[in-house]
């Protein structure tokens, strides 16, 4: 059985995850190291709202930060979120298109 511990931390994450910007950057760093100018111009936002955004993600080691010189260079910390964006994501498609979520074959 999961506690209570886990499921109020689960909900803090599922709140994280709550918004465009952090699901983007997420999927923008699923095969890449980039640094903070580098994620602005891809996704079209702030610097400091891409700082904000990652420091939020760094506190439940979504992102994890490499310092080279100067640059602070970001990537994921746990790929397997991307399986459960993809995971809810899919389940946004079947609910979406009213589509039974089991295939029923008989």
């Amino acid at each position: 059985m999961i506690d209570q511990q886990e499921i109020e931390f689960a909900e803090r994450i599922f709140k994280l995850l709550s918004n465009e910007k952090r699901i983007r950057l997420l999927y923008l760093l699923e095969n890449q190291t980039l640094n903070v100018s580098e994620i602005s111009d891809q996704l079209g936002l702030p610097q400091p709202s891409v700082s904000h955004q990652l420091a939020l993600l760094r506190q439940y080691q979504l992102v994890q930060a490499r310092r080279d010189g100067k640059q602070i260079y970001y990537s994921l910390d746990d790929p397997h979120i991307i399986e459960v964006l993809n995971d809810m994501f899919a389940h946004v498609q079947h609910t979406i298109h009213h589509r039974d979520h089991w295939n029923h074959q008989i």
